[in-house]
Formats: structure tokens, sequence, C-alpha cells
């Protein structure tokens, strides 16, 4: 079991590396490098303040090196450790390209090849992690995943407890504390929690649209009708939920499940929010506001209504909601969607299951009571914890991908690194302890990882 555990946490260092050779390869400070070091397996010159090139290609070649040792030892552990034979398939891959990452790494080096070998390079690399991050997604199942669960076949919500509708009981107030309790009620509709990443979200695809030449009109207009559509879809989804939250402890204090906002109060609410938020992305562009209702509508209705209580991949394709605001804030610059936009909504696409379902898996018994086929209700927490593993090797692959489509640099590049191995030892820990604490230590390292990242991008693209 000791040597298991060893091979998890080797097999997790590696597929770091991999992405960090795979991320720095993808970015501008490397492809400069590459220019100024056309020499193999060093490089000749002196470093100058002047000129760091040279030192970035040195350290891109030796942390290869140093990964290349370390995928023989985890690879050669594994094969005596690993109890499934997808498992060592997956490090057999990895390791039978890691080779051809560096021939093709030497020749474009050497040669000054341009075209499709530097892609073929970095394609390479994202194989060689995704092998890597497969092979411990299926190890760590096999470690720590386990038989005794029973999923869920036939899920019906629980009864609406008894006294749900009865009036909730209030102290004396004064008329001040009234109404500053019914406008935070009314704050509390919005969801303000999850303005703060989407509205960062929104600002990255702006600057990766306009760099320095950002506007604060359009920061001002675009963030705010951004926060006026997320109140708005906040606010439907209180009122469309407002039966099943009285089934669950995490929602049923919420302001319409409670009675302290009428129905009809809160949709007029929605919608007052609604059309001041198409105001304001009109303001911008058509494009902006065509975009901004359909976020609006995809998390009121289709997610809602369509997708939340119905499929086991809500999260998954509900996952489109949180994308929408990297699109808007590109079209808020451009008037149209481009292709570094849609690899930043991707990235966010991606990066929503393998967040969501660590909360998934701490309130498991209360989706189950309010009757939502989440994943670790009808497919198991060790289903979903393996899941968890795959969509974060999909979010660091797709922030590669949008690395070689923009000029981001080495602080988006070490940050995605960082912040992302610390994102996959809380899921790593998570796999092995199987609490509600770990699921939110994973949950809050997810949130950590997205917010850094988009700050990365925003401080790269504006000032670096």
């Amino acid at each position: 079991m000791a040597e298991s555990r060893t091979f998890s946490g080797l097999l997790a260092a590696t597929a770091v590396g991999v992405y960090l050779l795979v991320i720095a390869g993808a970015t501008a400070a490397i492809t400069d490098a590459v220019a100024a070091c056309t020499t193999w397996p060093l490089c000749q010159g002196p470093v100058t303040f002047s000129n760091p090139d040279l030192l970035i290609a040195r350290g891109h070649r030796l942390t290869a090196a140093v990964v290349g040792v370390l995928t023989l030892v985890t690879v050669g552990i594994g094969l005596r450790t690993a109890t499934r034979r997808r498992v060592k398939a997956a490090l057999v891959t990895g390791l039978a390209l890691y080779p051809v990452q560096v021939a093709l790494g030497a020749f474009v080096a050497t040669t000054g090849a341009a075209g499709q070998l530097p892609s073929a390079h970095l394609a390479t690399g994202m194989a060689i992690f995704t092998s890597f991050v497969l092979a411990l997604a299926w190890h760590l199942e096999a470690e720590t995943g386990s038989d005794d669960e029973d999923p869920v076949d036939d899920l019906s919500p629980a009864p609406i407890p008894d006294d749900a509708d009865d009036p909730v009981p209030t102290p004396d107030l004064s008329t001040r504390e009234r109404l500053l309790g019914t406008v935070f009620a009314y704050f509390r509709l919005t969801k303000p929690r999850l303005m703060w990443l989407l509205c960062l979200v929104a600002a990255a695809g702006m600057t990766l649209a306009a760099g320095p030449s950002l506007t604060v009109r359009t920061v001002v207009l675009t963030l705010g009708g951004g926060v006026l559509a997320i109140g708005a879809s906040g606010t439907f989804n209180h009122v469309l939920e407002r039966d099943i939250d009285k089934r669950m402890d995490r929602t049923s204090d919420r302001p319409i499940a409670t009675h302290q906002i009428p129905v009809r109060n809160a949709l007029t609410f929605g919608g007052a929010l609604t059309v001041a938020a198409l105001a304001l992305f009109w303001q911008v562009n058509v494009l902006a506001a065509a975009l901004g209702l359909t976020a609006i509508l995809f998390y009121s209705v289709v997610y809602t209504l369509v997708l939340k209580p119905n499929t086991v991949q809500n999260t998954v394709i509900g996952g489109a909601a949180g994308a929408l605001p990297a699109l808007i804030g590109w079209a808020a610059v451009e008037g149209t969607i481009g292709l570094p936009g849609l690899a930043l909504a991707g990235v966010i696409f991606l990066w929503t299951p393998a967040h969501f379902y660590n909360l998934a898996l701490a309130y498991k018994d209360d989706y189950e009571a309010g009757g939502f086929p989440m994943m670790p209700v009808v497919r198991g927490e060790t289903e979903t914890r393996k899941h968890i593993v795959y969509y974060l090797g999909a979010t660091l692959v797709a922030s590669g991908v949008l690395a070689s489509l923009t000029s981001l640099g080495w602080l988006y590049a070490l940050t995605s690194a960082a912040l992302g191995a610390v994102f996959l030892w809380a899921v790593v820990a998570l796999h092995r302890e199987q609490t509600e604490a770990a699921a939110f230590r994973a949950f809050h390292a997810s949130n950590a990882y997205l917010g850094t990242l988009l700050l990365a991008i925003v401080v790269d693209a504006l000032v670096l």
C-alpha cells in the first residue's frame, strides 16, 4: 500500500512536470528563447540582463532533462506496482512519446523549423501529459475506490418538510432593520458569490482582445452588464427552485423558500435586472447584448429547468453558462467571437466539472434529497473523483491551447503550472481522505486556480 501511495505521488509530480514543459513551451517567452538558442542540447553564448532568452531556453531544457529522469523512475515503479493494464498502457505510451517530443524540440531548435513542426512538438507534449493524467486517474480509482457504494437508480425528491410553508418568525425590528433585512434578501437573490469570478472571466476576455488599449467605457459597461445579468440569472434560479430549496439544508434559508420575498416581487426584480443588463450590453455592441441574453436564458431555463433535474451531465453541459462571459468580454472589444475567446471559454467550460463535482461530493445527501441526478448520487463517489481528475487534466490542456493562441508569457505559464499543481494535490488528497473537508479543500483549490489564472491573464495582457 505504501509503494502504491508513493507511485501516486510520483505520477502526480511527473504529470505536473510534463505540464510545466507544455505550458512553458506554448508561451511567447519560449518562442523567443528558441530563436536565441540554435544549438542542442546545450545553448552556446552568455546570458545578459538585456537578453535573458538564453537563460529561459537553458532552464526549459534542464527541466526537460529532470522530468525525463522522473518519467523513467515513475514508469519503472508503475510497471511493478500498478494492478490495471490500462494504467501500464498509459505509462508506456507516455514514456514512448517522450523521446519523440525531445527529438521534435531538438529539430525545431537547430533548424529553426516553422510550419507544423512546433505545433506537433506542442501536441506531443500534451499527449504525454494526457497519458500520465489518465494513468493517475485510473490508479487512484484502483487504489482508493470502493465497491460498496450504492448509487441511486430511482431518484425521487424528498418530501417538503411540514413546517416549510409556515411563516418565519421574526423578532420585533425597527423600520431601519426591516429595510436593511429586505435589501439584503434581494442582494442574496443575485448570488453575489458568483459575481467576482464571472466578472474576472469577462475581464480576461476583454484584455485578451484589447490588451493595453482597453478603454474604461468598455470595462464599465461590460462588467456592469455582467453583474446585472448574473443577478437576474440568480434571481430566476431562486424562483424556479423555491420548492426544491425547501428540501435541502444548504438552501432552505433562501429568501423565496422562506417567503421573505414574494415570488411576484422576485420575478419583477429579475426582469428589471435583465432589462438593465441588456441596456448596458447594447451600448457596447449588439453581439454582447445577444450573448448576455443567451447567458441569462441558458442558466435560468436550460440549466435550471432542463439539465439540472434530468441528466447526470447537468454540470458538464451547464458549464456553458460560466463560459459565456469569456465570449461576452471578447465580443465587447472585437464585436465578433474570436478563436482566443473561444479557447478561454473552453478553459472555463472544462474547469466547471472539475470544480463543481467537489461541491457535489460535499453536499451529496442534500442533492439526493432535492432529487437532482448529480454525479455522486447516481454514479457514486469513486466515479466522481475519477472524473474530477479527468476534467482537471482537460482544463490544464485547454490552458496550454490558450497560451499557444495568444501572446501570454511567463506569468501565465508559471501561474497555471503552480496553481494547477496545488489543485491536483488537493484532488489526490480527496481520493485518499474521502471526507467532506477534503472535498471543500479541493473546491477552494479549484477556485484559487481559476481566479489566479484569470488575474495572470489580465496582468500579462495589460502590463507584460
